[in-house]
């Protein structure tokens, strides 16, 4: 990736941030010392300092003006609901996990993939009104590979011990292996910037985290 392009996904990156944050408290967002627009932080690049942009910098920065399509509206919705199953998963490991490996990584993926809820929930709300337009690449939960069945769910909250440890491996490798096949799909259509850098980042962290559990398996 450039130079150019990683600093175009950091910033609306950042911006994202930004408006989530926002959207969960009545406050206004700080302003600058001058009382203009709120800053957008902005990482610098390996060995520099980060910096500041403005609203309109950022959203420039991020690429605005690329058009959702309908590939995207439908990722971001699957992978909302397989991010909430997996973050069901981690509090029955911190909650039954025996060994202590397990409950730090079950952290772990909570930590990230929280946050990444919000996000894509945001996103979607931001970009409800472009969605007709986009047309229907059609939400089919069946479509989301890895996700664990009901009897599964079932078997895992009974389970105790060092049972429960395999079974949550096991469960969690194929989770995040279907994870990564579907952020894979969703960069083949992508046409939302925000979109490309998630799927991006869902690659990169679930595949790290799918080398821990198999280790830990």
């Amino acid at each position: 990736m450039t130079d150019r392009r990683r600093f175009r996904h950091t910033a609306l990156a950042a911006a994202l941030v930004l408006a989530v944050a926002a959207g969960c408290t009545d406050d206004p967002a700080p302003a600058d010392e001058a009382g203009d627009a709120p800053q957008v932080i902005a990482p610098g690049r390996p060995g520099e300092e980060a910096g500041t942009l403005s609203p309109e910098e950022a959203r420039e920065a991020g690429g605005e003006g690329t058009e959702p399509t309908a590939s995207d509206f439908a990722f971001m919705r699957m992978m909302v609901e397989h991010h909430e199953q997996a973050v069901e998963m981690t509090g029955l490991a911190e909650q039954h996990a025996e060994d202590g490996r397990v409950r730090r990584l079950s952290e772990r993926i909570a930590a990230a993939q929280g946050p990444e809820i919000e996000a894509m929930n945001a996103w979607l709300t931001r970009n409800a009104g472009h969605e007709a337009d986009a047309g229907h690449g059609g939400h089919d939960p069946t479509a989301m590979p890895g996700m664990a069945s009901a009897e599964e769910l079932a078997e895992l909250t009974a389970a105790r011990g060092e049972a429960f440890d395999e079974l949550f491996l096991d469960l969690m490798v194929r989770h995040h292996e279907g994870g990564v096949s579907m952020a894979a799909d969703a960069l083949a259509g992508a046409g939302d910037v925000t979109v490309e850098q998630l799927a991006n980042d869902i690659v990169a962290t679930q595949t790290v985290e799918i080398e821990r559990l198999e280790e830990l398996r």
